[in-house]
């Protein structure tokens, strides 16, 4: 799947944290880097095809730059780092282990649905926003 975007995200589209996250994106992706689709979407399963992942789940936002996947917390500190100026405080995560970042990650995604709620369908783009998606 051929994208003019540097990168993709993949992201779970009925948790309302995870379409906080994408509407940040939305209105802080000024270089246009990031593409975009609900981990439910088709467009996210052949994606998904390409890349052998250890367990396949609707746990982690997904990153997909430059031929590589990354998961979990790394894959939110690039993103956010990639975001400008505003979120040049990202870095700071990259001074915790990975095995303590990913630990509050998954403690977060175990109860993002309690804890942020979730919608019955997955995010429908605007007009305005069509493109950025998948």
């Amino acid at each position: 799947m051929k994208t003019e975007h540097a990168a993709i995200v993949l992201f779970d589209g009925v948790c309302l944290l995870c379409n906080s996250a994408v509407q940040i994106i939305l209105k802080n992706d000024a270089k246009n880097r990031f593409a975009l689709a609900p981990l439910q979407s088709d467009a996210a399963k052949e994606i998904l095809l390409q890349f052998p992942l250890k367990k396949k789940n609707m746990d982690s936002i997904l990153l997909i730059e430059d031929g590589k996947i990354y998961d979990k917390s790394t894959a939110a500190i690039k993103i956010g780092t990639q975001l400008g100026w505003k979120f040049k405080w990202v870095y700071l995560g990259y001074l915790l282990p990975l095995k303590i970042r990913d630990y509050l990650y998954d403690r977060i995604a175990q109860n993002r649905y309690a804890w942020f709620g979730k919608r019955n369908s997955c995010y429908i783009p605007s007009e305005k926003e069509k493109s950025k998606f998948l």
